[in-house]
């Protein structure tokens, strides 16, 4: 394990930040960053498993990688503008859910494969994906939820798409724990995805991965 992802484990804040501001100076690719930095929130997550960490502890780790994305997301942008990223994926956990551990590491893992990432964070509006999708013209469109109380809320989103008449360019998947096939049917999603991985796989065949 390198040393960001250890301080990240760590839960060293300050370390966390010194040794990256240390790697972009010496010109350390943001990806590479994000990777290490992936690497530390894979052991903060075995470490809440475990009963090692809690939920404050989780939580914390999640803060600080937002601190690090948002020196790292300018320099992203310049690397999609250079044509070094693969596409562009909108993101967000669907309105009447508020939980986004599961989206965060889909998030880190997107743009630690090269992909830009658009996050809307939690409870979002329908109105608020489909205006996302027109203005960025992503490809993919990623509904996360962990309430099963949020499938029509789902069907919801894509129906909305469908009225402004941008379903045919956008492929939709739904994830989290509590997805399955029957609730791709009835959302009207074009896939599914219960692990972070089958997503990151779905967004590259829809993107042909140019890269692989």
């Amino acid at each position: 394990m390198t040393d960001l992802a250890a301080a990240l484990r760590d839960l060293d804040e300050d370390r966390v930040h010194e040794l990256v501001d240390e790697k972009l100076a010496s010109g350390v690719s943001p990806i590479d960053i994000i990777q290490e930095c992936h690497a530390g929130i894979i052991a903060v997550g075995e470490l809440y498993a475990s009963g090692q960490y809690y939920l404050t502890e989780l939580m914390f780790s999640g803060d600080i990688m937002q601190g690090v994305m948002a020196k790292l997301d300018p320099l992203i942008a310049g690397m999609a503008a250079e044509g070094k990223i693969i596409g562009t994926v909108v993101i967000g956990t669907v309105r009447g859910d508020i939980h986004d551990i599961g989206k965060n590491i889909v998030v880190n893992l997107l743009r630690s494969n090269r992909f830009k990432v658009v996050d809307l964070g939690v409870d979002v509006h329908a109105e608020s994906f489909v205006d996302m999708v027109r203005k960025t013209g992503a490809k993919v469109l990623g509904l996360s939820a962990l309430l099963n109380t949020t499938y029509p809320e789902m069907k919801n989103v894509i129906d909305a798409l469908k009225e402004a008449g941008l379903r045919d360019q956008v492929k939709v998947i739904v994830g989290g724990a509590i997805m399955s096939e029957a609730v791709r049917e009835f959302t009207g999603a074009d896939a599914y995805a219960t692990d972070a991985l089958q997503g990151i796989d779905f967004c590259k065949k829809v993107y042909g991965d140019p890269g692989n």
